[in-house]
């Protein structure tokens, strides 16, 4: 589990294939003191295994489904990545709880300063725009970000030049892919209102609801 917030960059040094999967290596300025083998970290919102690390760089195993699934299968060598370390007990939560469970990769649209900021329009799969709600949170690319406004397939954010400056939306333009992971909560709520779910009329009476 991750909070949105970005650590720091990576850089794709090499990728090898093994049949659909993919072993990928990936340098970094980041300090990963603390980082050992079998951990998670986030690469631009795709939660990955360590396989092995050193003082400069740390190298996944990307299976068919993610390659597929995510951003992660048209990285080429040299590009940038968007880093985090996995959640620890006495992590301060910055953002909101991120899965690193990609729903699908999403278009940007529209790019358009404003003053010292950036308004960025990502269009996203029909399915999913139900989940991306208005001051509702939303994870691009593994940053965590605050949702100003939506409409159909479409949602719009605001990045602080803090945030342009530290993760890849800063060199981001239009027509480029990003990672979409919805808010967790929608997706629990959704499946216990639904028929089955749990959650119906008789339940909400009997715990004093109506």
């Amino acid at each position: 589990m991750f909070t949105g917030i970005v650590e720091g960059f990576g850089m794709l040094q090499s990728v090898s294939h093994r049949g659909a999967d993919a072993v990928m290596r990936f340098g970094t300025a980041m300090s990963l003191d603390d980082t050992k083998e079998g951990d998670s970290i986030s690469v631009s919102g795709a939660c990955l295994t360590v396989t092995s690390l050193d003082a400069d760089g740390f190298t996944v195993d990307v299976s068919a489904e993610t390659l597929s699934k995510t951003t992660m299968g048209a990285l080429r060598q040299g590009d940038r990545v968007n880093l985090e370390r996995a959640l620890r007990p006495t992590s301060f939560l910055g953002g909101h709880l991120v899965l690193g469970h990609v729903d699908c990769v999403g278009t940007i649209r529209e790019r358009t300063p404003r003053s010292q900021s950036l308004v960025f329009g990502f269009d996203v799969d029909s399915r999913f725009d139900k989940y991306i709600v208005e001051k509702g949170s939303v994870t691009v690319d593994g940053i965590s970000l605050t949702v100003n406004r939506c409409e159909k397939s479409r949602f719009y954010v605001t990045i602080i030049p803090h945030t342009a400056e530290e993760t890849t939306l800063g060199f981001k333009k239009a027509g480029d892919r990003v990672n979409i992971e919805t808010d967790i909560i929608g997706k629990y709520v959704e499946k216990l209102v639904t028929p089955g779910g749990g959650i119906d009329m008789d339940f909400l009476a009997d715990k004093g609801f109506l």
